[in-house]
């Protein structure tokens, strides 16, 4: 396969930016998207060109780093999938494909691709800790959980905080993002003790981040690569509420 690509350049967050086009030949179709990024960064290497700088680590969807808008779709349009997880046979022969970073005010470029996205670790550093003394690894059945409520928190904890919900929502928002860090303490007995000033602290360190309100556009349940659902943000609402009153 030969694709087209068209990469976001840009040197540093104070400096203009723009489209560069790159012809990639020899592309198999069980590449990984991030494999075919690795051959071409190895073309313009030989060439005496600049690499391409772009975000990953583990490559198996885990750790969230990989955050690339491709087509106008953060991590690229493949339900529940991580753009490490993209592979080349979704796309054909003589394809163009266009690159660009996460884009939201909160998350200033660094580099090409990779942006800071710090400003989502400030929200759940806003959060605290569980301070519950537990102890020993308790038995399992000691504490109770329903399955419903077990399952849900699971679910929610499975956000790697990769902030494609802010990369697709028309708002720039991190809600979905803050809400399943919330819901899922909410959930479990042990996040009990601090929920109400957790909910309060998290929402107001979003805020000051510059994200944007939720507006319910869905975008971010769409494009979310753990396919967490829009209800974190009920939930997180819910409790925000309670916490006020």
């Amino acid at each position: 396969m030969k694709i087209n690509l068209k990469i976001w350049r840009q040197a540093s967050s104070n400096r203009a930016g723009k489209f560069v086009d790159y012809l990639v030949p020899n592309v198999h179709p069980d590449m990984s998207f991030l494999e075919m990024l690795d051959i071409l960064n190895e073309q313009l290497i030989k060439q005496g060109e600049e690499p391409v700088e772009f975000d990953n680590d583990c490559r198996e969807g885990i750790c969230g780093s990989c955050g690339l808008v491709i087509n106008g779709i953060a991590h690229g349009g493949q339900k529940n999938t991580a753009v490490c997880q993209l592979h080349m046979r979704l796309f054909r022969d003589g394809d163009t494909i266009v690159v660009e970073p996460w884009r939201a005010k909160a998350f200033p470029v660094i580099k090409d691709l990779v942006v800071d996205r710090s400003a989502l670790d400030r929200i759940i550093a806003a959060g605290g800790y569980v301070s519950v003394n537990t102890g020993a690894a308790p038995e399992a059945n000691t504490i109770p959980v329903p399955k419903e409520d077990s399952d849900r928190a699971f679910d929610y904890a499975s956000c790697i905080s990769c902030g494609a919900c802010v990369a697709a929502c028309p708002n720039a928002s991190a809600s979905l993002f803050t809400a399943a860090k919330i819901a899922h303490l909410a959930l479990l007995p042990q996040g009990h003790p601090e929920r109400k000033r957790r909910v309060l602290k998290m929402s107001e360190q979003m805020a000051r981040e510059g994200f944007g309100d939720c507006s319910n556009h869905g975008e971010c349940e769409a494009v979310c690569p753990k396919g967490i659902s829009l209800d974190a943000i009920a939930k997180m609402r819910r409790e925000y509420l309670k916490a006020q009153f």
